[in-house]
């Protein structure tokens, strides 16, 4: 037997024990995978909600990201399984495939509580944290149960992991961060599914017929799933503009960061304080009790939110914006508008009470190989995959009709009645 037909038969035959999913309705993994998925650093994620404070928008966005982890798992043996049966060309090892389906299952296990709401802060990058995990608590199960070496799966996992064994990773970080990753797939299924709204919803069989390997870019599509990639775009576009960049979804998620950057810059706690915490202890742990301006933690779990003073779209040419884009350039804005209101008030207004909000850059890259499936020849290899969509509309166009800078304050009718009378508009002119 040679190794692609040791692979496919190790995918059709040995995947064998349920899981019962929402989204995807049976999810099947190894007896070899039951004993990391039993693990506690695995099992936490249960206690991290996937898309954090969106819950007080959408009730029903309660799901987690052990749900999602489990789902980017069952994508990802989909299209293994795929790619290796249309493959030709690329290096693939039966150790490559578990590491992958491995990685898959675990690269979430880093990842800070409440979503994203500590992003732009100075701290290690999730994929690191989940690389560091891998080869510390999760080593002896992987390299016992699964056979394969944890430093190849945390390679996978963070591109920036040392490794010097046979396993073609690079290939496979490529199919688990691209253009077509079963990350993105699963997520925008799954975030629309528990919010309720149709945007996300991706024809995943659909899909996983046009993709073909590629030993550069990890995956490649037929000319006709250049409208996956549309979907794609448009549905990341519309899940930013509905759900994860909703109005109260950033006013709480904002919130949130500023005190935790504030006590990062007043030295009340460290970076490492934050790593391997889950939504239960993160709120338990940074409370009033430990630096006051936390109790905007708790305001944020009892719906008690800043009303939206300001609102303007962000502009790449001007400086301020740019300025503004680095937390510790808000925290030092944030304070002198505080001052100047506690001047004009007579009276003191905690710095915490003003939040300026500039949502990160994205990345809609849509780039990747267009094959021939009967040929399997690149059509148009130094561009990749463009239709009439791309042609007419760059994908930097949908981040700048995403991005917009904006003010809160905490609903303290004198502060609301006093900003308007600031000019915060021009303090923003560049």
């Amino acid at each position: 037997m040679d190794e692609s037909a040791r692979i496919l038969h190790h995918l059709e035959n040995d995947y064998t024990e349920p899981i019962r999913d929402p989204v995807w309705k049976h999810i099947y993994i190894s007896r070899e995978l039951l004993g990391v998925v039993e693990q506690e650093g695995f099992q936490k994620l249960d206690r991290i909600r996937q898309l954090g404070v969106a819950a007080l928008v959408y009730p029903g966005a309660t799901h987690t990201r052990r749900s999602h982890s489990l789902g980017v798992f069952h994508l990802a043996r989909r299209t293994i399984l795929t790619l290796v049966r249309r493959n030709r060309d690329v290096p693939i090892s039966l150790e490559g495939v578990k590491a992958f389906l491995c990685a898959a299952l675990l690269h979430d296990i880093g990842h800070y509580p409440f979503a994203h709401s500590l992003k732009d802060l100075s701290l290690e990058a999730h994929e690191a944290l989940a690389a560091r995990e891998i080869r510390g608590p999760f080593a002896a199960v992987i390299q016992g149960s699964l056979g394969v070496q944890p430093e190849a799966v945390a390679a996978i996992i963070d591109k920036g992991s040392s490794y010097r064994g046979d396993v073609n990773v690079a290939f496979f970080w490529k199919i688990l961060s691209g253009v077509l990753d079963p990350d993105k797939l699963d997520y925008l299924n799954r975030d629309a599914f528990f919010c309720g709204v149709p945007y996300g919803i991706q024809d995943v069989d659909f899909i996983l017929e046009e993709v073909f390997p590629h030993p550069v870019s990890g995956v490649a599509i037929s000319p006709k799933g250049i409208t996956a990639l549309e979907n794609i775009l448009f549905s990341k576009y519309l899940m930013y503009r509905t759900v994860y960049w909703h109005k109260t979804v950033r006013i709480a998620t904002a919130m949130i960061k500023k005190v935790i950057a504030m006590a990062l810059e007043q030295g009340i706690i460290s970076a490492m304080d934050l790593y391997g915490l889950d939504d239960e202890q993160f709120s338990a742990r940074f409370t009033a009790r430990m630096f006051p301006p936390f109790a905007v933690i708790e305001d944020t779990r009892h719906r008690c939110l800043h009303k939206q003073v300001l609102r303007l779209p962000f502009s790449e040419h001007n400086a301020v914006h740019r300025r503004l884009e680095r937390i510790s350039e808000r925290l030092g804005f944030e304070r002198q508008i505080a001052r100047e209101a506690s001047s004009l008030l007579g009276r003191e207004v905690p710095p915490e009470w003003i939040v300026v909000d500039v949502p990160e850059r994205l990345s809609f890259d849509v780039e990747i190989p267009v094959i021939d499936p009967v040929s399997e020849e690149l059509e148009e290899p130094e561009t990749g995959a463009r239709s009439s969509l791309f042609q007419t509309m760059e994908h930097r166009d949908f981040t700048g009709a995403l991005r917009t800078i904006s003010v809160s304050a905490r609903r303290d009718p004198e502060l609301l009645a006093a900003l308007p009378r600031m000019g915060l508009e021009r303090r923003f002119a560049g």
